[in-house]
């Protein structure tokens, strides 16, 4: 989930950070490091990404597990770019005085292995859980605790997402999107086809809900947090994790909220 910030990080103390794989971030790097006085990592409050959508997800995931306050300002020399800024060489610092934050609060997911091994990991984007055979998926949603609001959802799977994270995968299965300042999260079947007329949820950004696997022996489904495989697992926990926050800075006139309310119109 995510929200608004208020207060902009020290803009002096800046970092860089790119995808030594994309070799266009490599020469970005080069051409900023002769303008920008960088600084070491550990003493920075600010790091510039240089990279695309995949490389920017995978440094959000390391600083939330490392536990970094650290705000992150993306430059996009990927594809799509939609948590990343436009590339351009010149007047980075006049451009980082002026960015907007956005707060991201990730998913917490909590999953039982077969075998009753605990599995847990943190989901920017999207918790989601699939059908591991040719069967099709049986499983069964409670939120908060109480009763079953579906009783058997059959289908490829269901998919949790946030706002930040509603534009993709969730998108593409037919939820909808979110606004970033909504505070909620979109629960989302996968292609189901019962109970036929549910097209999913939207629930309060707080809300925990429960998916269990109704045959998992006969019908296996497996869990995967963003790009994180947690393998097959009879339930799964989702609530967002109130406690971790990443801050993604943008420039004023495309900021993070703008982008997603313009993707309800493509």
């Amino acid at each position: 989930m995510a929200g608004a910030g208020t207060q902009r990080p020290d803009p002096a103390r800046v970092t860089l950070l790119w995808d030594g794989t994309n070799p266009a971030a490599a020469t970005a790097a080069g051409e900023l490091r002769r303008q920008v006085p960088f600084v070491a990592a550990d003493e920075a409050t600010v790091a510039v990404v240089l990279g695309g959508d995949g490389f920017m997800l995978r440094t959000m995931h390391r600083l939330l597990d490392a536990g970094s306050t650290i705000a992150l300002y993306g430059l996009n020399l990927g594809t799509v770019g939609f948590l990343l800024n436009g590339y351009r060489a010149s007047g980075l610092q006049e451009r980082l005085a002026s960015a907007q934050p956005a707060v991201l609060h990730p998913l917490r997911v909590d999953a039982v292995g077969p075998d009753g091994s605990v599995l847990r990991a943190l989901a920017i984007n999207e918790m989601s859980l699939l059908r591991a055979s040719a069967q099709s998926a049986h499983v069964r949603l409670r939120i908060d605790d109480g009763a079953v609001e579906v009783d058997e959802l059959q289908g490829d799977g269901v998919l949790v997402a946030t706002a930040a994270g509603s534009t993709a995968y969730n998108r593409s299965a037919g939820g909808p999107i979110v606004p970033l300042s909504a505070e909620l999260v979109a629960l989302t079947p996968i292609a189901g086809f019962r109970p036929r007329h549910w097209r999913g949820a939207l629930l309060d950004a707080a809300t925990r809900i429960a998916i269990e696997a109704v045959d998992p022996g006969k019908r296996p489904v497996q869990a995967a947090a963003d790009h994180h495989e947690l393998g097959r697992v009879v339930s799964v926990t989702v609530q967002r994790a109130v406690d971790r926050q990443l801050t993604l800075l943008f420039d004023p006139q495309h900021t993070l909220e703008r982008r997603i309310l313009q993707e309800q119109f493509r």
